[in-house]
């Protein structure tokens, strides 16, 4: 009931202003760059003070001693986490004000990653504290990018939704990008090369940015007194939205996510997507240079060429979707079936041009559903329920895909043990991790392509209604 209290409250506390819907739409743009270019620069950030520790592992182990099963409990317990985390936070955040919940999530993480850099100071580092405080780094960060989500959808609609979140999806290929440079740039400027640079001047930065940030743009319009983008820009609200006006956080969950089949579907897809884009991504440096004889600089190249295809898709599949009238599904089907032909360039290509052309192929188009599960999930539940579904959605992709990508698909590579047995078939070896692979694409083509279908058909739906 508190909730639902909270709800009305947080719906009707900026009063209306007599500006006519013309000069909202006029002014529109200027309003939604403030808060869009915030969670841009927050998302991207909240990557500096995430993936410096990948950076920073080898001095841990030559400065402060850790091993290398010692760091991967570490990260394994951050995935943990983050995964389960993402339902839990984003329930907290959901319907309140998320421009705002960012920017707290990057400053109370910016907290823990200065005290993590303390405690690498010390001449002994207690190995539970920093489990404690890196899983807490975890938690703070969780529903990041769901309330990001939120904020665009807040201010968009249907028809304009994919490019805008497109284009702020590119932001953690920028902070993935920056975050292992800045940091070691960091340590070598302010702290003689000591690892603890690599997290306190980050952090210290990322703080900074998230109290800046905290004054800067509004959730949505309706907090400028405006109307709502849907009034703004003439477009007609869907039935949802219309269905759960007033309604607590605990009914919204409830009847469109736990109760809803087409959000169960995405999320299964989306465990497929993350385990082909990890499996790619996360072994792609050890396979080329492993059974193709690469040099260790060339492999270190295929996470450029992927990263860079990803961050063309993430540009590129939004707009289209936004293109052909607001059809994420479709989209993503597309881009899916598309990864079939650049995973038999990667599998069976053997010279650098052919792996590194199939590559950004594969990021460009592992991005497609990545980017537009979320988007298409939007468009079959209610507006409130962004942050809940965001939540859900990357839950099952960490917690199952990415795990599954990394754990599994790394036992039936490893050529030093005996593989893995499913259903009295050993897999074993690289060219079973591609039948994996391969296999994980088929299901994801087909969940897709039935969400897709019944997009059509609310899209067609709601033409015929607004005629």
């Amino acid at each position: 009931m508190a909730s639902n209290t909270f709800n009305l409250q947080y719906e009707k506390h900026v009063p209306k202003i007599d500006i006519p819907l013309p000069e909202q739409r006029k002014r529109w743009f200027r309003e939604f760059l403030k808060p869009y270019s915030m969670i841009i620069i927050l998302y991207s950030t909240m990557y500096l003070i995430r993936n410096n520790f990948k950076a920073a592992q080898p001095l841990m182990k030559s400065q402060l001693g850790f091993t290398t099963a010692e760091l991967g409990t570490i990260g394994f317990v951050f995935s943990l986490v983050y995964g389960f985390g993402k339902i839990v936070v984003a329930y907290l955040v959901a319907n309140k004000d998320t421009k705002k919940m960012v920017s707290l999530m990057l400053f109370f993480s910016s907290i823990v990653v200065i005290a993590i850099g303390c405690l690498f100071t010390m001449n002994h580092v207690p190995m539970g504290w920093l489990l404690v405080l890196w899983a807490l780094n975890g938690a703070c960060q969780c529903a990041g990018g769901p309330s990001c989500c939120n904020v665009i959808s807040g201010w968009t609609t249907k028809k304009s939704y994919g490019r805008y979140t497109g284009v702020w999806n590119a932001s953690h290929n920028i902070g993935s990008g920056l975050a292992g440079i800045f940091a070691l740039w960091c340590a070598q400027t302010f702290a003689h090369g000591h690892v603890a640079g690599m997290f306190i001047i980050p952090a210290i930065v990322a703080m900074i940015i998230a109290v800046i940030s905290f004054f800067i743009g509004k959730n949505r319009p309706e907090d400028l007194g405006w109307a709502s983008p849907e009034e703004i820009f003439d477009e007609p609200l869907k039935q949802e939205d219309v269905e759960s006006k007033g309604e607590s956080t605990w009914f919204i969950f409830r009847k469109y996510l736990l109760g809803n089949p087409w959000v169960w579907i995405l999320c299964l897809a989306n465990v497929f997507v993350y385990l082909v884009r990890i499996g790619i991504d996360n072994w792609a440096p050890l396979r080329v240079v492993e059974e193709l004889h690469f040099t260790t600089t060339q492999g270190a190249l295929t996470i450029t060429y992927f990263e860079a295809g990803a961050l063309i898709g993430c540009l590129m599949w939004g707009f289209i979707s936004d293109f052909i009238g607001g059809r994420p599904g479709l989209v993503a089907t597309v881009c899916a079936v598309c990864l079939t032909f650049a995973m038999l360039g990667y599998q069976y290509g053997k010279t650098p041009t052919v792996i590194y052309v199939s590559l950004f192929f594969l990021g460009m188009f592992v991005f497609g559903p990545q980017l537009l599960i979320p988007v298409t999930m939007l468009n079959l539940i209610p507006k409130k329920a962004n942050v809940l579904s965001g939540g859900l959605s990357g839950a099952f992709a960490y917690l199952f895909g990415d795990s599954t990508a990394k754990v599994l698909l790394g036992r039936i590579a490893d050529s030093t043990k005996s593989g893995l047995n499913i259903f009295g078939h050993v897999l074993h070896g690289w060219n079973d991790t591609f039948s994996v692979l391969y296999v994980a694409i088929a299901l994801s083509v087909i969940l897709l392509a039935v969400c897709a279908i019944t997009e059509e058909r609310k899209t067609r739906a709601a033409k015929r209604l607004a005629a």
